[in-house]
C-alpha cells in the first residue's frame, strides 16, 4: 500500500497522542474489529480544534457510520449549537445510536437517516460547518449540495482526499483504480471551486479545508 508518510514519522507524531476515554478506545477498537472505517485519530483532533475555533452553530456531518466524529464534534459544541449526521446503513445506524447514548449528548445530535443524496436537497436552513466523510463516487454531488447549504464565511471539511496515498501515486492497484479517478476528479473540482478559499492538508487520509467566501 502507498503511504502518506514514513513510518518514522507517523510514530513519532503517534508518540503524542494522549491517551483516550474509554469511549473512544472502544469505538476504535469496535471500528477495527468490524473493518468500519471512521477518521484517524490525527484527523479527529484537528476537526475538534476547528470547531472550537469557529464556535459553529449548526454542523452537518454526511457520513456517520458509527458516530466517532459525531460524539467527537458534538463534545466540542457550545450549549444550544447542534449537529445534524446523515447515514443510510442499518447497522450502523443502531450501532451509532448505541455510542451515542453512551456519550450522554444526545441532545446535541439529530441522526437523520437516509441516502444524503436524497436529504440534503430538502434541508432548508443552512450550516456553519460542514464535514463530508462518504462514498467518494458521490463527492461531487455532496459537495455540490453541500455549497448550497453551508453559510458564506462557513468551513467545509472533506475527508480521504490522498485516499491512502493513491491520489499522488504513479501505480495504483486494480481494485483502488475507481476510486482514486473519484478522489483526483473531485480534488481538482475542490481546489478549483471558485468561491471557496481551499487547500489540500496531509492530515490523517488527507483532509480537504474550505472557507467559503
Amino acid at each position: 500500500m502507498s503511504k502518506i508518510f514514513y513510518p518514522s514519522q507517523e510514530k513519532y507524531i503517534s508518540s503524542f497522542r494522549k491517551t483516550g476515554d474509554e469511549l473512544t478506545m472502544e469505538m476504535e477498537e469496535y471500528a477495527k474489529e468490524n473493518k468500519i472505517p471512521i477518521l484517524s485519530w490525527q484527523s479527529a483532533e484537528f476537526i475538534e480544534q476547528l470547531v472550537m475555533m469557529i464556535n459553529p452553530k449548526r454542523v452537518l456531518e454526511i457520513g456517520t457510520a458509527i458516530a466517532y466524529t459525531s460524539i467527537k464534534l458534538a463534545n466540542r459544541l457550545k450549549k444550544k449549537s447542534m449537529l445534524h449526521t446523515i447515514e443510510l446503513s442499518e447497522d450502523n445506524i443502531l450501532k451509532a445510536k448505541e455510542f451515542i447514548e453512551k456519550a450522554g449528548i444526545g441532545e446535541k445530535i439529530k441522526l437523520i437517516e437516509g441516502d444524503a443524496l436524497n436529504v440534503m436537497p430538502r434541508l432548508k436552513k443552512k450550516y456553519d460547518f460542514i464535514f463530508i466523510d462518504s462514498d467518494k463516487e458521490d463527492y461531487k454531488r455532496l459537495f455540490d449540495y453541500s455549497m448550497v447549504l453551508l453559510k458564506r464565511g462557513g468551513v467545509i471539511v472533506v475527508d480521504n482526499l490522498l485516499w491512502h496515498g493513491y491520489a499522488a501515486a504513479s501505480k495504483v492497484p486494480a481494485n483502488y483504480k475507481e476510486s482514486t479517478n473519484h478522489i483526483r476528479e473531485f480534488n481538482r473540482i475542490f481546489i478549483e471551486q471558485p468561491n471557496l478559499k481551499s487547500t489540500i492538508l496531509p492530515i490523517g487520509d488527507g483532509l480537504g479545508l474550505g472557507i467559503k467566501k
